[in-house]
C-alpha cells in the first residue's frame, strides 16, 4: 500500500443471537461457531464500505481465509445477544485482514479474534493484486 494512504479507520459492529443449536452440553456456544460469525460480522464490514462479496465474487475476485487466529476469555450462552466488533486493520499486495472482538449483553469481552484473507482470481487461483476500486473505498489520504 502507497505510503500516503491509510486505512480508514472504522469500526464495524454486528449482532447475533446464539441459537440453541450452537451451544454444547456446557450450554457454552460452540467456539468453531465463531468461524461463522465473524464471516458474518466480516462480511457485514466491507458492505457498509460498499463492497459487496457477491459482486466480487462476479467479477472473479475470491477471498480465501489464511489465517484464522482466536483467543477466549468467557463463554456465550444459549439465547445471548452478542455483538461482534470488527476493524480492517490490513489492506497491502494480496491481503486485507480483519480483527475482532465479541463482546457478550453485559459488555464483557468474550473473544478477540483476527482472519488474513487473500484476494485471488478465480480464473486462475493464483493472487492478484487487491483491486483499486477496492483500494479507494477502504482507505483515505493522509
Amino acid at each position: 500500500m502507497p505510503n500516503n494512504l491509510k486505512i480508514i479507520d472504522l469500526e464495524f459492529s454486528t449482532k447475533i443471537r446464539i441459537r440453541y443449536a450452537e451451544t454444547d452440553k456446557m450450554g457454552y456456544c460452540y467456539y468453531g461457531n465463531y468461524a461463522s460469525f465473524f464471516e458474518v460480522a466480516r462480511v457485514d464490514a466491507l458492505r457498509e464500505t460498499g463492497i459487496l462479496y457477491s459482486e466480487l465474487e462476479k467479477s472473479g475476485i475470491l477471498l480465501p481465509v489464511t489465517k484464522f487466529e482466536v483467543s477466549f476469555f468467557s463463554p456465550a450462552f444459549y439465547d445471548e445477544l452478542i455483538k461482534i466488533k470488527t476493524k480492517i486493520v490490513e489492506l497491502e499486495g494480496v491481503r486485507i485482514g480483519f480483527e475482532y472482538q465479541t463482546i457478550n449483553q453485559k459488555g464483557k469481552l468474550l473473544n478477540k479474534a483476527y482472519t488474513q484473507l487473500v484476494f485471488v482470481s478465480a480464473a486462475n487461483q493464483k493472487p492478484m493484486a487487491i483491486p483499486v476500486e477496492i483500494i479507494e473505498k477502504l482507505t483515505c489520504r493522509k
